[in-house]
């Protein structure tokens, strides 16, 4: 079935669920064959935001504790520790 039109968070669900299903009997999504299961499910999130002109961006503060961001780690001179700046 062609994916149905629209923008809404709804529709865009709808689109990846019926993609998803689709690479569930026939192992593709349009061209492509993704190797598994979870990369079919990424592959169909981002034809299906791509489809409803949405990007898939990650909210300020989304990123998981613990993990620096690339602005905020910086190699020493006389070593290779990393030190953290605030």
């Amino acid at each position: 079935m062609p994916l149905k039109p629209g923008k809404s968070n709804k529709v865009v669900s709808t689109n990846i669920s019926e993609m998803v299903r689709s690479y569930g009997k026939t192992g593709k999504i349009g061209a492509s064959k993704p190797e598994s299961k979870t990369k079919a499910i990424k592959q169909a999130t981002a034809i299906a935001l791509s489809k409803a002109g949405k990007s898939r961006k990650m909210k300020a503060g989304s990123r998981p504790a613990g993990v620096p961001g690339p602005s905020m780690v910086v190699k020493k001179k006389d070593g290779n520790r990393p030190v953290k700046i605030y």
